[in-house]
């Protein structure tokens, strides 16, 4: 099985380091699983507008198979004016309807404030259930303040709730199959 985590954030290192995390996470779970992050700050993502696919560049194209060829995703982003990041949506703008049928999607959301933890489970829920996926019970918000100034993740709670994401995801990906 193979594992994607998308980091929905063009700045800073928290949000890489959340799915880093859940990665590392389902590799200590199941050694056969393979991992790929996919950075969206070291990724060139055209933005969308509208036409197929087929219309914009190869490395675009390239990080869309990448999702799409994946068993399972998990998905992080920075809540945004309670909202999910624009470089998460636009990827997700070039998804196909069907882009996660039979697919576990996770969700991960950090943000500066505790009022931000439902923004995964009314922004980024609907989209992914729209795409067909299947999101776990499991979604894991992280306040800014668990990360230090370089973006390390130091709260042990939260490491849990990824390290319980992993399980839950893996868990469900594997009954599907």
């Amino acid at each position: 099985m193979k594992l994607v985590g998308i980091s929905g954030s063009l700045v800073g290192a928290k949000i890489s380091e959340a799915v880093f995390h859940v990665l590392s996470a389902a590799k200590a779970i199941d050694s056969n699983i393979q991992t790929d992050l996919i950075d969206l700050k070291e990724e060139e993502v055209e933005l969308f507008h509208g036409p197929s696919l087929a219309y914009y560049d190869q490395h675009t194209w390239d990080i869309v198979n990448r999702i799409t060829t994946a068993d399972f995703i998990v998905f992080a982003t920075p809540i945004y004016q309670a909202s999910i990041s624009g470089a998460l949506k636009n990827l997700l703008d070039f998804m196909p309807q069907d882009a996660f049928k039979g697919k576990v999607t996770g969700i991960v959301t950090v943000g500066g404030s505790g009022k931000h933890f439902l923004v995964g489970e009314y922004q980024l829920k609907p989209i992914l259930s729209y795409l067909k996926g299947i999101v776990p019970t499991n979604t894991v918000f992280i306040h800014n303040k668990s990360f230090t100034e370089e973006g390390d993740l130091e709260d042990e709670q939260a490491e849990r709730r990824l390290h319980k994401l992993a399980e839950e995801m893996i868990a469900l990906q594997k009954g599907l199959k």
